[in-house]
């Protein structure tokens, strides 16, 4: 199973919400460059980064600070927030980004993830941010009728193969992924699935590895220094991003 630590950037700064509410959001780090490679140093070879801003507004102000972080730490980096057309996701995946994840276009527009998984393949993930078991859009502020099971079916037949799954009631909280949720969805859908929102130790990291997962991101349990990064990469073990 494949690490992920994570670094979500608004206005420039390294933050990290609780429950997706842009008015909980609180400075963690002072830079990103050091956070990256902070990560890089406890062994990490994969990075998840989100564009706050990108996610709210649909524009992408922190797209040079961004590809600047990813460059500067060697590490394959998969980005999400803000990508909402092809010239985007082309942008992105030109300039060195791993792997792009349509989040809120993937719900309005699944012509435009047809074409992207299309053109793009394994470089395309969708981000499935649910509350109460419904689809979240527009930086996780307005709740869809969407099941998140539905929706990740849907995807399954137009060719997506990676699913990044956030129960966001549990993002931020520290309180342990929602195992039910990533369950039922593992049982739904052949792709893969990676884990984000809760994780808060090494033992959640263990319950995400016997449930099969593809990959865990991690955010605030390394920030507050409940998990021990290069501690969660050894327990994941060796793998390939795809």
């Amino acid at each position: 199973m494949i690490l992920f630590p994570a670094i979500d950037i608004r206005n420039g700064t390294c933050v990290r919400l609780r429950k997706g509410d842009f008015g909980t959001a609180e400075k963690v780090a002072e830079s990103p460059f050091e956070t990256a490679a902070r990560f890089r140093a406890a062994g990490a070879r994969y990075m998840h980064m989100v564009d706050l801003d990108g996610a709210k507004t649909g524009e992408r102000p922190n797209r040079d600070l961004i590809l600047q972080t990813m460059h500067k730490s060697g590490l394959k980096t998969e980005l999400g927030g803000g990508i909402r057309d092809m010239a985007c996701v082309e942008d992105y995946l030109e300039h060195g980004i791993d792997r792009v994840i349509l989040g809120s276009a993937a719900l309005k527009d699944p012509a435009f993830v047809k074409e992207a998984v299309r053109v793009y393949d394994d470089h395309i993930a969708v981000g499935i941010d649910a509350k109460n078991g419904l689809v979240a859009t527009q930086g996780w502020l307005e709740t869809s009728d969407v099941s998140y099971l539905t929706f990740a079916k849907a995807m399954e037949d137009i060719g997506v193969k990676y699913i990044i799954f956030t129960d966001i009631d549990c993002d931020g909280m520290l309180g342990g992924p929602n195992l039910e949720q990533l369950a039922d969805l593992q049982k739904a859908v052949s792709c893969r699935i990676t884990a984000s929102g809760g994780i808060r130790d090494i033992t959640h990291i263990q319950k995400l590895k016997e449930m099969g997962l593809f990959g865990a991101i991690c955010g605030k349990s390394i920030y507050s220094g409940t998990l021990d990064l290069a501690q969660a990469v050894e327990l994941g073990g060796v793998q390939d991003a795809g």
